[in-house]
């Protein structure tokens, strides 16, 4: 079974993730994803020096995610081209990842832990898509006060993703992560024993 995972920035995501995880379920990050297609000696990041050029490469010839991050944001272009070098080195090796989890457990449980599921326009692909969900004024709080983000790169950070409702409308699950933590793992249960009574677990 294979479950789409998403949510906006601060929305609680990796919290819901990681107690479907307990349950055990197998978690693909994409952020984690992105990260290894990017290494250095990658098709991607030859492409990205090639169209970001040097500066974007730090001494040791990994990328530099900072310089990078800061050529693309507010570039609607730049960022545009990233994403049609990045996405699909992403897309191609979590289909390699889903199909070697499903190869050694045909009724595995796999959840693919997807920030941009709401932009991406691929929740075909899943047999469920779940969406960490709290309100725009709770993530902007948690990124000013857990992550240090001035309130300003708070809102810009929040306001660049899809809106809250763009996300709710592609759920079959939403799961509040606005309450305690008791409250989410409530949720997070009665989840999984959907997920297994659809799954014959």
């Amino acid at each position: 079974m294979l479950i789409g995972l998403t949510g906006g920035i601060a929305s609680g995501k990796s919290t819901v993730a990681s107690m479907l995880r307990a349950h055990g379920a197998v978690i693909i990050d994409a952020d984690r994803l992105s990260r290894e297609v990017v290494e250095p000696g990658t098709p991607a990041l030859t492409s990205i020096r090639a169209r970001f050029g040097e500066s974007v490469i730090t001494a040791d010839g990994a990328l530099d995610r900072q310089t990078l991050g800061t050529v693309v944001f507010g570039d609607a272009d730049a960022r545009r081209d990233l994403n049609a070098i990045v996405h699909p080195a992403v897309r191609d090796r979590a289909a390699k990842r889903i199909r070697e989890i499903a190869d050694a457990d045909p009724r595995a449980v796999i959840v693919y832990d997807v920030p941009l599921l709401a932009e991406s326009g691929m929740t075909d692909a899943f047999d469920l898509v779940v969406v960490a969900d709290a309100p725009t004024t709770v993530r902007h709080e948690r990124l000013v006060s857990l992550r240090g983000m001035t309130p300003e790169d708070a809102t810009r950070r929040i306001a660049s993703q899809a809106s809250d409702d763009e996300r709710r409308r592609i759920a079959d699950v939403v799961i509040d992560t606005s309450g305690s933590l008791e409250k989410t793992r409530a949720e997070v249960d009665r989840l999984w024993q959907r997920i297994s009574s659809e799954n014959g677990r």
